[in-house]
């Protein structure tokens, strides 16, 4: 009898496509996350079905959206005693584990279930000398979070039994906001990052939903995010983060000649004679910062490989290595995520598996992270439940010619305004070339249906021809054929999922 395969599935906080260089982004070397790739296989259309962590995560282990699993937001945790992609491995002979970040809720009815061993971060959770939940222990932890959960999985791995198959979910903190890199990485990227073409977007001929989000790098990042000396004093200071925090936006003064910024851990002092000087220090510190956090990812990637190389369980280990999201690295001068605009839809997504997958090669179909746990339950041999929403990946990473493979991602997020970002609700499906998004913001409504309010709008996008998204076609005149399919597509993808207005 075969041996069902071992699974080992690695997804860290915000990791944008373009920061692995597998992806071709160019400003980064992640050589150990490239090696899943390069003996494996690439997702160049992997999307979130809600660009923001709790939802996703909570997708990712259901299989289901989240109008279904009912976590549609940061402050809606999970329900425990509903079924998940564990309960059905360990029920189906797997030895299982979670280890890192869960961000689906804190207490007995929202910690992780289904797994014989979780060791995960409160809440966000902290870079340096860290707190665990641990089988419901809290255990104080010292040194680099990342290397603490790298070392965690290979302890539980070290530890299993071999006549069983393991599913180990290693889910990273890194490179969440604030980004604290390693010590040791602090110096890495002395060149400049190319900024983005799109840095300077004046958001002109898109929805109003671009143009009032609070995440622009000039404006939005705090002292804290780049690793700067907030001074004392009031407004002048810059505005507050949110209504009720502490921190403070670095300013964007019209005459920058009197802010002095200051290098929290070195105290170098960094002055300016233009704005433009002062959104380029911006950039470049907070490029460097996220990137350099991602190094300590890629070591730990590249230690999980080497151990499962040096203990002749590759052939029959499923790798996968994913984020929850992905994450603007200032394209349209933004960082953060929660849009449905590509660069925070598009999820990194490689897999290696060689018994199965042949080396190197690239996936061009469309997959969700609502397919991941039917994914894992059909390489493990076991029958995929009816109330999982999503597919099996599997047929594409055996690369079988599929004439009816899905031909839409649908998102949707939720979280209309939010204090930290402004940023609108919407929903929306993405096909291969064109995207189609309703910024329902304040209501819900079917599409086609009158929609009232000033702040509700329409976009699409022909991803083929405008693939930066600066051009609202909605309304021009030869794409109202594409407009009416693409609505119908919406309306059939909505009533397939049951997410309607009744769910509110």
């Amino acid at each position: 009898m075969k041996k069902q395969p071992n699974i080992l599935f690695i997804m860290a906080d915000d990791h944008a496509s373009k920061a692995i260089s597998s992806y071709d982004g160019g400003i980064n070397y992640t050589p150990n996350i490239d090696r899943i790739a390069n003996e494996g296989m690439r997702f160049n259309h992997c999307y979130v079905t809600n660009s923001i962590c709790t939802p996703s995560r909570a997708s990712i282990i259901t299989g289901t959206y989240n109008h279904v699993n009912a976590v549609t937001t940061l402050e809606t945790p999970i329900n425990n005693r509903i079924p998940n992609v564990a309960k059905h491995l360990k029920t189906g002979g797997y030895q299982t584990a979670i280890i890192g970040k869960w961000h689906l809720g804190e207490g007995k009815s929202h910690e992780p279930s289904g797994f014989d061993f979780w060791s995960v971060l409160p809440g966000q959770g902290e870079y340096f000398d860290p707190v665990f939940i641990e089988m419901g222990q809290e255990i104080e932890e010292k040194g680099y979070v990342t290397d603490i959960i790298t070392n965690k999985t290979l302890k539980w791995l070290k530890g299993t039994d071999n006549q069983k198959p393991f599913f180990l979910m290693c889910h990273h903190k890194a490179p969440h906001r604030e980004w604290e890199p390693h010590p040791k990485n602090r110096s890495l990227f002395e060149d400049d990052i190319v900024i983005p073409s799109t840095f300077d977007d004046d958001y002109k001929n898109r929805a109003r939903a671009a143009a009032e989000a609070k995440m622009r790098i000039k404006d939005d990042l705090t002292y804290d995010d780049l690793g700067l000396v907030q001074p004392e004093g009031g407004s002048e200071i810059g505005e507050k983060s949110r209504p009720f925090s502490n921190k403070r936006k670095i300013p964007n003064p019209k005459n920058v000649s009197a802010l002095c910024l200051i290098d929290k851990d070195t105290g170098e002092n960094f002055r300016f004679n233009t704005n433009k000087e002062l959104s380029h220090f911006k950039y470049q510190r907070y490029i460097k910062r996220y990137l350099r956090t991602i190094q300590s990812i890629d070591e730990g990637v590249g230690k999980l490989l080497d151990f499962l190389d040096e203990n002749d369980m590759s052939e029959n280990t499923l790798v996968i290595y994913t984020s929850d999201q992905g994450f603007f690295l200032g394209e349209h001068g933004w960082f953060d995520k929660r849009f449905m605009y590509e660069e925070s839809l598009q999820m990194p997504f490689l897999a290696r598996f060689p018994a199965e997958v042949e080396a190197g090669t690239v996936c061009q179909e469309i997959a969700c992270n609502v397919d991941f746990a039917p994914t894992f339950l059909d390489f493990a041999e076991l029958p995929i439940p009816t109330y999982m929403q999503g597919v099996s990946l599997r047929p594409l990473l055996n690369q079988l010619d599929l004439e009816n493979w899905q031909k839409v991602a649908y998102h949707r997020y939720w979280m209309h305004k939010d204090p930290d970002h402004n940023a609108y609700s919407h929903y929306g499906i993405r096909t291969q070339r064109y995207k189609l998004i309703y910024w329902y913001n304040d209501g819900f409504d079917l599409p086609g249906t009158n929609h009232g309010g000033e702040d509700k709008e329409w976009e699409l996008f022909d991803c083929k021809k405008d693939p930066l998204e600066l051009f609202n076609i909605y309304m021009e005149p030869e794409y109202l054929e594409i407009v009416s399919e693409l609505t119908l597509l919406l309306e059939k993808k909505m009533s397939e999922i049951g997410d309607d207005p009744a769910h509110l």
